[in-house]
């Protein structure tokens, strides 16, 4: 799963990544003075940085939320678990105990032979 997220985050990454190389070039051999070809790449650049930011919060967002949500069934596995460990701990005392009466009754049954 983890790994399944990183790849889905590089991949939006390089998207970003090749529409800004894309748009700079095509801006580069574009028809137009110059001043106006570098406003535009900065422009371009400044949109391309705020949709990164934006995919990297949106990561972290998931990834909080995913560690949110396995703590949360760690801590309902470990109740479980306490909920097994204790009945079965009683299940133990009990046959013990029916295992000693029964034991106490052979013993008593042998003593009166």
């Amino acid at each position: 799963m983890e790994n399944r997220d990183k790849k889905i985050a590089a991949a939006a990454l390089l998207m970003v990544a090749g529409g800004v190389i894309g748009a700079a070039i095509a801006l580069l051999f574009a028809p137009q003075a110059g001043s106006r070809t570098r406003k535009d790449i900065v422009r371009y650049a400044k949109k391309a940085r705020h949709r990164a930011d934006e995919a990297v919060e949106e990561l972290a967002s998931n990834v909080n939320s995913m560690v949110d949500s396995i703590g949360e069934k760690t801590e309902e596995l470990v109740e479980k678990g306490r909920d097994v460990a204790g009945g079965a701990r009683k299940d133990l005392i009990r046959l013990i105990e029916e295992g000693a009466s029964k034991l106490e009754k052979f013993r008593t049954l042998l003593s009166r032979m």
